[in-house]
């Protein structure tokens, strides 16, 4: 028995560096574990291969539900024109036309929306007077109808002499507070002058007698 369990120095040698060694091996298969793990995927799933990952990447150009997909692009469109609007009426630069934007232009609706204009009565006025006599011209005499068409006349002709006033009035402000007044702003000024208040578009930023500085 005791012969048995007699090596010899080199088998004992063997054995001690076996025993040595071990360890390491042990380290280098975990790490080598590890990074079969990773190279695997996420939560243990094997690598796609390159079909799987051309198919994954193929998306339809239609949508399947059409309706869901057409509801959503309206409920879009929808969203995106009540933003232009809210800021179109609010005067917003970034949601003007070309012909509403700039300062001068900014200014020329402030200098409009802070005074009282003939122009903006023109249109109920017209209207009243020409169907009033329209409905009852039969009833009324001769004289009366030709005073109603002088009457109409007439308002037409102060609301052309208000924009005359007010076009020499804005280009003197323009030119002392910008030094030159752009072309066309006396017309824009006379086209926002001539409608009713509440119709203006940009609303009016300012209330009456508050005129720009």
């Amino acid at each position: 028995m005791r012969l048995s369990l007699i090596r010899s120095p080199k088998t004992r040698i063997a054995v001690f560096n076996r025993s040595k060694n071990q360890p390491a091996t042990d380290a280098n298969d975990a790490a080598k574990q590890q990074a079969e793990a990773v190279s695997s995927g996420a939560k243990g799933r094997a690598t796609p291969s390159r079909k799987e990952r051309e198919a994954a990447n193929r998306r339809p150009l239609v949508p399947a539900d059409r309706k869901a997909a057409r509801s959503v692009d309206r409920e879009r469109l929808r969203t995106e024109r009540e933003k232009q609007q809210a800021g179109l009426a609010a005067g917003d630069e970034r949601y003007l036309p070309a012909r509403d934007k700039g300062p001068q232009k900014r200014y020329a609706r402030d200098f409009v929306d802070a005074r009282w204009t003939v122009g903006e009565f023109m249109m109920p006025v017209v209207v009243v007077l020409l169907f009033g006599t329209m409905f009852v011209q039969s009833a009324l005499p001769a004289t009366v109808s030709s005073y109603v068409i002088f009457i109409t006349y007439g308002f037409i002709l102060l609301t052309a002499l208000d924009c005359v006033v007010i076009g020499f009035q804005l280009r003197k402000r323009l030119v002392a507070k910008f030094g030159s007044a752009d072309r066309g702003l006396r017309w824009y000024a006379t086209m926002r002058a001539i409608q009713m208040r509440f119709m203006r578009m940009p609303k009016p930023q300012s209330k009456r007698g508050e005129f720009p500085a």
